[in-house]
């Protein structure tokens, strides 16, 4: 048994019209920029992401989202991220590409590990509806925050999101 890891970057992110959706930012660091896509900590309303992928190699269970970020400011509190996915079978698969469904969307809450300012961080959340995926399906994965239920009220920037699963 292996794991199989895809690296899914904030520049290749879409965003569905109709839904608040993350700013994306570049930020010139001291020896590097740091890209990245910013969702807002004010208010109530939830941001999405949504990635298309294929997921090569997979066997069966669960697929894990590992969601990097960071605070734009401050150095404590919680951010709570949710994620889904949505699987087409080409050639086999009925379903309407442009309203396939989302299976069950797990909520995981990361915390803010302190000390430093933009300090990075990783979330994991376990998506159990995998919506019937199949090695060489077309799928798409959707990230939101939940600004109305978490205690960071900066922008928290996505460097990037990383999908793991296993290959039996």
């Amino acid at each position: 048994m292996a794991i199989v890891e895809q690296y899914l970057a904030p520049e290749e992110a879409a965003f569905r019209t109709g839904l608040a959706f993350p700013q994306m930012v570049r930020v010139e660091g001291t020896n590097q920029p740091v890209t990245g896509l910013a969702f807002d900590g004010a208010g109530t309303t939830s941001e999405y992401a949504f990635w298309k992928f294929s997921p090569f190699k997979y066997g069966s269970g669960n697929l894990s989202v590992d969601v990097i970020w960071y605070a734009a400011s401050g150095t404590s509190g919680t951010v709570d991220w949710a994620a889904g996915v949505a699987c087409i079978t080409p050639n086999t698969d009925t379903e309407d590409v442009q309203s396939a469904g989302f299976g069950s969307s797990p909520l995981a809450t990361g915390t803010h590990l302190g000390t430093t300012a933009r300090r990075l961080h990783k979330t994991t959340i376990t998506i159990t509806d995998t919506d019937s995926m199949a090695a060489g399906d077309e799928c798409w994965l959707r990230l939101a925050r939940n600004p109305s239920t978490d205690s960071i009220t900066a922008d928290v920037i996505v460097t990037s999101v990383r999908l793991s699963y296993s290959d039996t």
